[in-house]
């Protein structure tokens, strides 16, 4: 019987420990704009997002325990990183790896380096960071050795695009518990709905988030290139090569040689 009696004493804290707790802070955000026309001359721009933190602590905000982390998610889409070897002299795929459902844009600003906001298992289990984004390969990767390869490659290739940018420091409080943050849109921003979230930690314990949504559309002749691509792509190719034979043929006489 006393066995029994220590193991529910001692499985007691566990169980309170378990509890979530109940903050008091809520978090507020808002954007300018739910809605940004692209055209064909765009070169990327910068968004502002302001928000407000609710409920606050003033001990705690005069200490600057309070940290903020914003993300522009892009809309996500399974994505395929191939690794390319020399075989013969010749450059060509030799293994591939397909992840599923991953932004195709990203964009992070926070008050300071994530990885000092929260600890890094915290940051992985919200997927916050691009570092810490799930990346979860489709199919067969046999004993998955060569996970973390790709997965490095992947963030590469993303972050030197430039389709995937962080800015540390680039959310500041202006006045009291009110802040601002600057994400990037880049310059090939991908069309469709993107994701604004907000999270709010304090003294790195994750206590609350917002999520607002953002559209971004194509307009003027890019927008309809890219629906006829999409709703007739059969008639857009014939288009598209008998105008690409056009104008070879009228470049051959603009610059040939008498």
């Amino acid at each position: 019987m006393r066995p029994l009696l220590l193991a529910a004493t001692l499985a007691l804290p566990m169980a309170v420990q378990a509890e979530p707790i109940d903050f008091a802070e809520k978090l507020d955000i808002g954007i300018s704009t739910d809605e940004i026309s692209i055209t064909s001359d765009f070169r990327g721009a910068d968004l502002t997002i302001f928000g407000a933190i609710d409920g606050f602590d003033p001990n705690i905000l005069a200490q600057g325990k309070y940290n903020i982390v914003v993300a522009l998610e892009g809309p996500k889409e399974n994505t395929t990183v191939r690794k390319k070897e020399r075989v013969f002299g010749i450059w060509i795929n030799t293994n591939s790896m397909t992840f599923e459902l991953v932004p195709e844009s990203y964009s992070l600003s926070s008050t300071r380096d994530i990885e000092t906001i929260a600890p890094p298992g915290d940051m992985t289990n919200m997927g916050i960071g691009v570092a810490h984004m799930p990346l979860i390969p489709l199919g067969y990767i046999g004993d998955g050795s060569n996970l973390t390869e790709f997965r490095d490659a992947f963030r590469r290739l993303r972050e030197t695009n430039g389709v995937y940018q962080r800015d540390p420091g680039g959310v500041q409080f202006i006045s009291s518990s009110l802040f601002k943050a600057s994400v990037r849109l880049p310059a090939d921003v991908p069309n469709g709905v993107h994701t604004v979230r907000a999270y709010l930690f304090r003294d790195g314990v994750f206590v609350a988030a917002k999520a607002l949504p953002l559209r971004v559309v194509k307009t003027g002749l890019e927008q309809a290139i890219t629906r006829a691509a999409h709703e007739s792509p059969f008639l857009y190719g014939i288009i598209a090569v008998l105008l690409a034979v056009v104008t070879g043929w009228i470049a051959s006489i603009v610059f040939r040689r008498d």
